[in-house]
């Protein structure tokens, strides 16, 4: 009868110390490379001063947040201002129309975080949209991957920089309209991450079909499904666990990406602030270059994190271990 009792309490303790692992370990990383960055910080001496530590970094990201929220207040102001100018207008003039002007101040750095953020996400989808149905047809069929391997290959490593260019001058080009649902430069922007982080994608998407085991491809053929059904039923599950290393893959393409094309072409975004404060060169430009640097790991750590939490979510095998 106590036998129950002992192993319950084994698997207990096994739990607690698995969970203790899982928060000490990583808790000691972050403190030893923040100490080591303290310590080597001190050391570093730039034209613009001591090179940032952690204390000059968290002072810069107060300063961040109290400009951010100083615009809103601004932003809030500039239209309760329209707002009692139509009232009093509409007051001596009931047919009059009045219409809100857009506020157009500074960008914060918030704000250029959710620009960042929604670029990325759309041209990451759009490459995802081509990626995985050609992943798998090339992956189905030997003859398709014999034609479209070479053009692959010869794409695949064409670096951010190459491709900018001839973006930015086809979508001025073809992309003239006087009332434009995008702006140029985000479409310039989600073009150049489509054409880079696509290739992750297509490539593990075709290796995991064409890796289905023989056997589920025998019990399709002995179950006579149709190629559809055949495609959803067989095929993706079991290309599940190489697609997403593929997805991962080209959502981390997709972010470093982005960050360069926003530098290079100063198209709204982190990149461009990164940029923006560089170009300043004020004593608190380094401090917040930092706190930018860490803001684009951060957010390329959780995006990496979202994209597992929807692989475990959709696979088929529950047992598998997913790092």
């Amino acid at each position: 009868m106590n036998i129950p009792s002992v192993s319950m309490a084994s698997l207990k303790e096994r739990v607690a110390s698995v969970s203790l692992k899982s928060v000490l370990l990583p808790l000691f990383g972050i403190l030893v490379f923040v100490l080591l960055w303290q310590v080597g910080a001190s050391r570093v001496h730039t034209s613009l001063g001591t090179f940032p530590g952690p204390t000059v970094v968290y002072e810069q990201w107060n300063s961040l947040v109290t400009e951010h929220q100083n615009e809103r207040i601004k932003e809030d102001k500039f239209y309760e201002r329209q707002e009692k100018r139509i009232d009093a207008r509409q007051a001596k003039d009931p047919s009059y129309e009045g219409r809100l002007i857009d506020y157009t101040g500074k960008p914060t750095f918030f704000d250029q975080i959710f620009t960042s953020l929604y670029t990325v996400l759309a041209g990451f989808g759009l490459a995802s949209f081509i990626a995985i149905p050609l992943g798998i047809l090339i992956g189905l069929n030997s003859s398709v991957y014999s034609a479209l391997n070479p053009v692959i290959q010869v794409f695949k490593p064409v670096s951010p920089l190459a491709w900018l260019p001839l973006v930015t001058m086809v979508v001025s080009a073809s992309y003239v309209s006087d009332d434009p649902m995008f702006s140029k430069s985000f479409l310039t922007s989600m073009f150049t991450v489509t054409l880079c982080c696509m290739w992750p994608t297509l490539i593990n998407t075709a290796v995991g079909v064409a890796a289905v085991e023989k056997d589920l491809l025998n019990v399709s053929k002995v179950l006579q499904l149709g190629w559809i059904t055949h495609v959803i039923k067989i095929v993706i599950p079991s290309a599940i666990p190489l697609m997403f290393t593929g997805l991962r893959l080209s959502l981390g393409i997709a972010w470093m990406v982005l960050i360069a094309a926003e530098m290079l072409a100063q198209n709204p975004g982190l990149g461009k602030f990164v940029w923006d404060e560089f170009q300043n060169g004020s004593s608190d430009s380094l401090g917040r270059i930092m706190v930018a640097v860490l803001m684009i790991g951060f957010i390329g750590f959780l995006l990496d994190r979202a994209m597992l939490m929807v692989q475990r979510f959709v696979s088929w095998d529950k047992t598998q271990v997913l790092r």
